[in-house]
């Protein structure tokens, strides 16, 4: 019965963080990687095969969860800057993703566009018309983020349930 329940809480942990990744109120990867944690120190991650789940394997994981979500908060400053954006445009687009975590769901996909929209026109003294295409940037590096956290969370959940059945 305890294996049931275990199975189920890593399945659960596995589709909440594919979830987090596109409603950004919930920290997808990290989610998805407690539930291969969950799996790895029940001593239920066993493969068809009978193998289980390496410790390398949590680590490696571990590793790229860390690198994912960090990458989620500085992928749209760095386009906001790679679009022609000003230092200025790119520390709004970090901003306006911090603030837009007070405003989530809507506020987190909105924020780092209109923080570097806002930042240059403000600081750089570019017009409305010149500073859209940095906000695009800086949007273009939200889903950029997103997507990178669906794939992991994909492969995370993809481990999981291999690991389960």
């Amino acid at each position: 019965m305890m294996t049931y329940v275990i199975v189920g809480i890593a399945i659960f942990l596995g589709i909440v963080g594919i979830i987090g990744c596109v409603l950004p109120v919930i920290p997808g990867p990290p989610i998805s990687w407690v539930g291969m944690m969950v799996l790895y120190f029940w001593g239920k991650g066993t493969d068809s095969a009978g193998n289980t789940m390496s410790t390398r394997l949590l680590l490696i994981w571990c590793g790229i969860m860390i690198a994912v979500t960090v990458l989620d908060y500085i992928v749209p400053s760095y386009l906001t800057k790679a679009s022609g954006g000003s230092k200025y445009a790119s520390r709004g687009a970090l901003a306006g993703v911090l603030v837009g975590l007070f405003f989530a769901p809507l506020g987190i996909i909105i924020g780092p566009m209109l923080g570097a929209f806002i930042c240059e026109v403000a600081f750089s003294g570019k017009n409305a018309g010149q500073s859209i295409v940095p906000a695009l940037g800086a949007f273009a590096g939200f889903v950029c983020g997103t997507l990178l956290k669906l794939i992991a969370c994909g492969f995370m959940m993809y481990y999981i349930v291999i690991y389960c059945f």
